[in-house]
């Protein structure tokens, strides 16, 4: 825990030292792409840390001047699989982004996202010596969080204070400051799997590049997707990438939950693979061109040319029908969004006053895939593309970038965290277990 807690400060600090040098890698590693894009921070504003503990803010003042993306090799569910084929994929596409933007980058942010994320409610108080809130009360009441056992090999990758109150008034962003004598807050923390994150380090170490932030892809994508609205009143995104599906659930502009779920795009690719009997990169190019949910009577008689160089004539010229097609996609979305649904309903999600959904992430972008998670996810749901950041190239603006993009404000206004303030050392050792996920019902 204490390794986490002084690695994520040296991060941030790396961070601030890379935002004042002005330009910083962004990486999205995952299992279908990996996408580099590189920001250059100008203006006298750039060393502006955000004031106050507080949700993100506006866009700070940078821009894309990079971005490239490759296929990702080695990554499976998220998580790196074969280190060497990962390196390689990283350095390839930091090396394109270096090359479009004509600069070199030492430091980057990256996210990532399998890794089994694990969210705890956490909750401190204590009795203020002064009337005013201070910078110093804020650390001490944070340290007053009981920290749960994470279990083996758990490693902390947020830990953010989500409200404040101040004897009877709560809500509060930032009691700093403030005139009180009792102080409590509610913190979210979110656990993952150590190996995980380790062999992620150690590889982007072995692309000479240094390490300057680490975010789950389920909370970026959710600081790109929600509008602002949805994330102070309560909204899920549900970021569908290759690999993994992330869940990520906001209110009051922060994140209060977030899991995943081992499944997305690539699993509906491979049940095509499998029920056509042809090559991964086949089905994907049939998925991408021909793909969809709901079957009209149009779609008996479009017939799809499945082809291939087998030799074998008669098996190179079938064709199958896109009712067909549809009928092979159709059961494994189906059961990618009843296991988010089954997450949400686990997370409490029912008690949020907004019950909005975003459906975001590369695959989100299947034609008719609003209609069908309407009916698996309840009635608010929209497909969700990031905000446009400046700079950012035409191709590099859809779904398939929520990450990204979310992990570009990330680096601009990160949020505050518990490593930003000077907790006492012999506090961080797990003290009692409370698993409490649907602790913010009694908050709001």
């Amino acid at each position: 825990m204490t390794d986490l807690y002084t690695s994520q400060r040296a991060m941030r600090n790396m961070r601030r030292a890379a935002m004042q040098r002005g330009v910083i890698a962004i990486l999205d590693v995952g299992t279908s792409k990996i996408a580099c894009l590189i920001l250059r921070f100008d203006g006298p504003d750039r060393l502006r840390e955000q004031d106050g503990v507080g949700p993100m803010a506006g866009q700070s003042q940078f821009r894309v001047i990079g971005a490239a993306t490759t296929r990702s090799r080695g990554v499976r569910f998220g998580e790196i699989a074969v280190m060497n084929e990962t390196e390689r994929a990283i350095r390839t596409a930091v090396q394109a982004a270096q090359k479009m933007a004509n600069v070199r980058v030492d430091h980057v942010i990256a996210c990532f996202s399998g890794a089994e994320p694990r969210s705890y409610g956490l909750a401190g108080e204590l009795d203020l010596q002064d009337s005013v809130v201070t910078e110093q009360d804020v650390s001490r009441v944070l340290a007053a969080c009981d920290v749960p056992d994470l279990g083996q090999g758990r490693e902390v990758l947020h830990a953010q204070p989500v409200n404040f109150a101040l004897d009877h008034r709560s809500g509060l962003g930032d009691p700093r400051g403030q005139i009180g004598h009792r102080l409590a807050v509610d913190m979210h923390l979110l656990s993952v799997d150590g190996d995980v994150v380790q062999n992620l380090l150690y590889c982007i170490k072995r692309c000479d590049l240094e390490l300057a932030g680490l975010a789950s892809s389920a909370y970026v994508s959710g600081v790109s997707s929600l509008v602002e609205d949805e994330q102070e009143l309560g909204a899920a995104c549900i970021d569908m990438g290759g690999g993994a599906t992330g869940i990520s659930i906001f209110m009051k502009k922060h994140m209060i939950y977030a899991d995943s779920v081992r499944m997305g795009g690539d699993h509906v690719t491979s049940d095509i693979s499998k029920g056509l009997q042809i090559p991964l990169a086949t089905a994907e190019k049939i998925k991408t061109r021909h793909g969809g949910l709901y079957a009209t009577g149009m779609d008996d008689r479009e017939m799809i040319d499945i082809g291939g160089d087998s030799g074998d004539w008669e098996k190179d010229r079938r064709q199958i029908s896109r009712t067909e097609l549809i009928g092979i996609m159709r059961p494994r979305v189906e059961e990618i969004l009843e296991e988010v649904r089954a997450t949400l309903d686990a997370a409490g999600f029912d008690t949020l006053p907004s019950q909005q959904i975003v459906l975001t992430g590369g695959g989100s972008q299947i034609p008719g895939l609003d209609g069908i998670a309407t009916r698996v996810l309840g009635q608010r749901v929209r497909i969700g593309r990031p905000l446009r950041v400046q700079g950012l190239p035409q191709a590099a603006t859809g779904a398939a970038f929520a990450s990204a993009v979310g992990l570009c404000l990330f680096a601009a206004h990160p949020q505050d965290e518990w490593w930003d303030f000077e907790i006492p050392a012999e506090r961080y050792p797990a003290r009692s277990l409370r698993r409490a996920v649907k602790w913010f019902k009694d908050n709001w």
